[in-house]
């Protein structure tokens, strides 16, 4: 027996500020044909169920239907007044203006309290208990416990108003609710789960203004209930095959996400529990077109061995840098459509490799598996794998285990492919990759060893031009550096000195982006120049004196003693 109040009662619906999931639609399909027919702003219903029939010729003065009511002088009786009139009587107008009261009494704003969310949580734990008592009473008869099932339902999804009240989440905590909504992971009902999964996603959400010990308390109390295995436990049992299970393998990558912004979080997702592994494997499934779960597992995959050296050591035991130099070989000459899942995705597994090459047995592997070979081939013939292979040799060749890339580069002809692409004006990042490659070759390549002589070869040819483009970068960098330091000297100046401890990260911050880290990597390679080849350092000396450059300036820069370098602490 339904209630009455019942049928008129609003559910609030609150929007949200996370990130939106695309979800595609296909117009082919009957059921997505049939609501776009039931909900057509401008359709009829009725007027669509039923079927029309069009009559050809005139009927003439055919009337049908009933006869009109007698015309009156504007006089009319108590029964006519009744039916043609208001066509309701004193008791039903009476009931539905108490109706119309109620509904207003509705759609008064609850105020949202810690008093309100203890209403909440004893009606969630009675709808969770309740459920779970039917579940087990009538395990094999759904009638009985799915209208209990759609109750909790609705409680869960009423849960997303907290995110607008982050004040409310340690009160959510000691009443033991977080808890509770960690423990729906394992509902039987995937239904549940998927709910529970994106009211969790809502409460971490970064977009949320919770203070860091509100966040923290609710994220610990999670941790603390298995928040980690259930997600994962979620992972293995949604079939993307279907729409619902796509979306929740999306709100499960956004948790983790929400997650990793706590550093100390990141290195627990790899270590207690199976999602490296998991996302080496989503990221290899072939598809038509890379979905958006697709690249956002590559995302997670990058910010997960981004910031851990534990996980990269699990990646790269898990043979991640062979195969995500595998899923980058098709991109040797051909390009992501720009704007796309695709391009990102690409992105991501650079920057998975990328992340890996900074540790001693992510060169090895890296080595083994050919990636400097692959690299040479999109700098030669990519184009916009061209930056990321750059940047990814970059990283292989430098630090004191870099010598063997170093080694392979040169037996592998690279030289002729990053001198040749340095010669022509490039973007500031290449150029930036462009020199570090040359100063890890310089500082890594064993003394009169063949890969060294050839390296000095290059450098030679056209009696060193290099070293000219070389000083023409330091000009134009040493030029923009003193531009910025002229303003940064004009804002120290009018703030007091304990404001100008507070500025110098974003200080130096605008020094780097004005070319500081292009300036000290040239001094690095021409000091290199110099103490090497007698006819290298004439070189220099004779092309920084034409450009008013002492080579007193590079032995400054080496020591940290040049202009823009003071009061940086």
């Amino acid at each position: 027996m339904y209630n009455v109040e019942d049928l008129f009662k609003k559910r609030p619906s609150l929007p949200s500020t996370k990130r939106k999931l695309d979800l595609n639609s296909d117009a082919s399909k009957p059921d997505t044909v049939y609501k776009a027919t039931k909900f057509s702003v401008d359709g009829d219903v009725k007027k669509n169920g039923r079927a029309t029939i069009e009559e050809d010729g005139d009927d003439g003065d055919v009337t049908a239907g009933p006869q009109m009511p007698p015309e009156t002088d504007g006089v009319l009786d108590d029964d006519d007044d009744r039916f043609f009139g208001g066509g309701v009587d004193k008791n039903t107008a009476d009931i539905l203006d108490f109706i119309d009261e109620r509904d207003k009494d509705d759609a008064k704003p609850e105020k949202v309290d810690t008093r309100w969310l203890q209403k909440l949580a004893i009606n969630f734990q009675k709808k969770i208990s309740k459920n779970t008592e039917l579940r087990a009473k009538f395990e094999d008869i759904p009638q009985k416990f799915m209208s209990s099932e759609a109750d909790l339902d609705a409680d869960i999804k009423a849960l997303s108003i907290l995110a607008e009240h982050p004040e409310l989440y340690v009160e959510f905590v000691k009443l033991g609710c977080a808890t509770s909504l960690v423990s729906l992971l394992s509902h039987d009902n995937t239904d549940i789960a998927i709910d529970a999964i994106e009211i969790i996603n809502e409460l971490t959400d970064e977009d949320v203004e919770a203070e860091q010990e509100q966040w923290d308390a609710l994220v610990d109390a999670m941790l603390e209930a298995d928040l980690l295995d259930l997600l994962f436990e979620n992972v293995t049992r949604m079939n993307e095959d279907l729409e619902s299970d796509r979306a929740a393998i999306y709100h499960i990558l956004g948790v983790l996400e929400n997650l990793s912004s706590r550093p100390s979080i990141i290195p627990q997702l790899g270590r207690d529990s199976k999602f490296i592994e998991w996302l080496l494997s989503r990221i290899q499934i072939k598809e038509a077109k890379v979905t958006q779960n697709k690249q956002y597992a590559a995302e997670i995959l990058a910010i997960l061995l981004q910031s851990s050296p534990e996980n990269r050591a699990q990646f790269v035991s898990l043979n991640g840098i062979d195969l995500c130099l595998q899923l980058l070989s098709p991109y040797r000459k051909q390009d992501p459509s720009k704007g796309t899942d695709e391009e990102e995705y690409v992105e991501n597994v650079f920057d998975c490799i990328t992340s890996c090459c900074d540790d001693a047995d992510g060169k090895s592997k890296f080595l083994d598996a050919e990636g400097v070979e692959l690299c040479l081939i999109m700098v030669r013939e990519g184009r916009m794998s061209r930056s990321r292979a750059l940047r990814l040799l970059d990283h292989s060749l430098g630090g004191p285990d870099g010598w063997p890339c170093c080694e392979r580069l040169v037996d592998a002809a690279g030289l002729k492919a990053t001198f040749g692409l340095f010669m022509r004006k490039q973007d500031n990042e290449t150029t930036e990759h462009l020199l570090g490659i040359f100063a890890s070759l310089l500082r890594s390549l064993p003394g009169n060893s063949a890969p060294r002589i050839r390296l000095l070869a290059k450098l030679e040819e056209k009696n060193w031009q290099v070293v000219n483009r070389l000083v023409q970068i330091r000009r134009e960098a040493v030029s923009r550096i003193a531009s910025v330091d002229k303003d940064i000297q004009a804002e120290r100046t009018s703030i007091p000195a304990e404001e100008q401890g507070i500025r110098a990260d974003e200080w130096l911050s605008r020094r780097l982006d004005a070319g500081l880290f292009v300036l000290q990597t040239v001094d690095v390679i021409l000091a290199w120049l110099v103490a090497e080849d007698e006819q290298a350092k004439r070189t220099v000396e004779a092309t920084m004196s034409d450009s008013s450059q002492p080579l007193e300036a590079i032995r400054k820069t080496l020591k940290g003693r040049h202009p823009w370098a003071h009061h940086s602490s």
